[in-house]
């Protein structure tokens, strides 16, 4: 079978699988486990088929030939139509379930096709958020196949892939269903165990925290689990490896947009007005998503005083003193040129100190300064949680790149992203900058937006708190001037003194 006629045969075979699995938006069918798994195989069989076709008979290297001359990775009117039919699935997810099929009363169309597996995982008929679910994993696993045979040549890049798969896969989807269904007297508690503030917001809504601890063991497990992530953990592992470990190892949202979203990586703006509004809106996402948990916290406090060791009062001064503290260390190791991260950093703390004494002074039982408690996390849910993590960071793939949500919205990027910047040991380093050939791979093949070329002319090591540590620059170098290094805090941060490109 020639290229050609492999690459046509496994599309056909692909779409067939895709227009039997729609078409249970139109249709009943009396055997949906037939209907399903031959959907989704014929969906995986065709994808792996396609990705046969591509790069099979090529050498081991990154090949992103004519990336700019297909309308699907270019901007084109086949990238528009994905972007609009991807953000209409999430439009209708989130808001319009029952065009799925979703129904309280009984759910029929494309989410009842999926009951049988979630019979067989969870013990409960399926609801637009396991349709959801099924489909995100499915496309993480099959899109995962193709970035290894992809980066096949990179040790690197096949342990990342094969770590985010196996992350959701199995502590984001497998798990928690199974733990559904072996515990069905208690409440779902854990969506993801990967259950980490404040990328899961919800994490100290009074719903969670209610059904934590009346989860017995294993609802105290997920809490003390939880705040082990946030508070040690997570700092730790940051330190020592940035927040790669999180963001490109780990995260379900990272793993979508590495995978699935690989084809429109080119695609990020590296204008330095889009990094200025970046920076601001990303900030603003977590000063924002801060208050509202900390005004959670409160009310919950206010209205279960005897399901916590303490009180609401108690709550506020120790985190007030907490930031003050961070405040205090912040500007004592940074006294010594005082640069722009440090200063944003303390215009955060400041903001929140002031807003979370507010929230103490003028907040009651049932509202939190002039709104009811429920309104903080409904805001943060409609705002960020669905239509801009879901609606423009999916939806806008094929638009503005594969890491909208991760560079504009995410709080976890801002935060694991700060303490990359001021504390941790991770750097991209030009270990040869005198070779660099200003190819632009680098700059071009960023996913967030950096231009990794005007430190790579220089000479300078790259730390930047957006940087995920993708190693997709150092993967695309044709001379290996890019290394992905964890070393000493010492001399992190190079200002080489040459006149190419602009500061940065």
């Amino acid at each position: 079978m020639t290229f050609l006629s492999l690459k046509k045969t496994s599309l056909i075979i692909g779409l067939t699988g895709l227009l039997l699995l729609l078409s249970a938006l139109g249709f009943e069918y009396s055997n949906p486990e037939l209907f399903l798994s031959s959907s989704l195989i014929l969906i995986a069989a065709g994808s792996l088929f396609y990705f046969a076709s591509l790069y099979g008979n090529q050498l081991s290297g990154i090949k992103n030939n004519q990336v700019w001359f297909h309308a699907l990775s270019s901007r084109g009117d086949w990238g528009w139509l994905l972007g609009l039919v991807l953000t209409g699935f999430y439009v209708a997810i989130y808001w319009f379930p029952e065009v799925l099929g979703y129904s309280q009363e009984g759910s029929s169309g494309l989410v009842q096709l999926f009951d049988p597996l979630s019979y067989l995982l969870n013990g409960k008929p399926a609801t637009q958020w396991f349709l959801y679910g099924s489909l995100y994993t499915f496309a993480i696993l099959l899109f995962g196949v193709k970035f290894i045979w992809k980066y096949r040549h990179n040790r690197y890049q096949i342990i990342r892939t094969l770590s985010v798969m196996f992350f959701q896969f199995g502590f984001a989807f497998m798990i928690p269903e199974l733990l559904s269904k072996l515990n069905p007297e208690l409440d779902y508690f854990a969506k993801d165990l990967k259950n980490m503030w404040p990328l899961n917001y919800y994490f100290l809504d009074e719903w969670h925290l209610t059904n934590l601890l009346n989860g017995g063991n294993l609802g105290m497990f997920f809490l003390i689990f939880g705040l082990a992530l946030i508070f040690v953990i997570s700092p730790i592992l940051t330190y020592f490896y940035g927040k790669r470990w999180y963001c490109s190892w780990v995260c379900g949202c990272g793993a979508l947009a590495e995978t699935a979203g690989d084809p429109f990586r080119q695609l990020s703006s590296k204008k330095i007005s889009v990094w200025k509004f970046e920076r601001w809106m990303i900030h603003a996402v977590l000063v924002f998503v801060f208050i509202t948990t900390i005004a959670t916290v409160w009310s919950f406090l206010s209205a279960h005083p005897n399901q916590s060791f303490m009180t609401k009062e108690q709550f506020i001064i120790g985190v007030v003193v907490f930031l003050i503290l961070i405040m205090a260390t912040l500007f004592y190791w940074k006294r010594n040129g005082f640069d722009k991260d440090a200063r944003y950093g303390l215009l955060s703390i400041g903001i929140i100190i002031i807003a979370i004494l507010s929230v103490h002074l003028f907040s009651g039982k049932d509202h939190i300064l002039f709104f009811p408690s429920y309104k903080f996390q409904q805001w943060y849910g409609f705002g960020i949680g669905a239509a801009f993590s879901g609606v423009l960071g999916v939806g806008f793939y094929p638009i503005l790149g594969s890491r909208v949500w991760c560079r504009f919205g995410c709080p976890m990027a801002a935060l694991l992203g700060m303490q990359q910047r001021l504390l941790s040991r991770f750097r991209i380093t030009t270990t040869n900058g005198g070779q660099c050939i200003s190819c632009g791979n680098c700059s071009t093949y960023c996913e967030m937006g950096i231009d990794v070329r005007a430190y790579a002319q220089r000479g300078e090591n790259i730390v930047r708190s957006s940087c995920v540590g993708c190693g997709v620059c150092s993967a695309v170098c044709p001379r290996g001037v890019l290394k992905l290094e964890n070393d000493t805090m010492e001399n992190r941060i190079t200002d080489v003194p040459y006149p190419l490109g602009n500061k940065l």
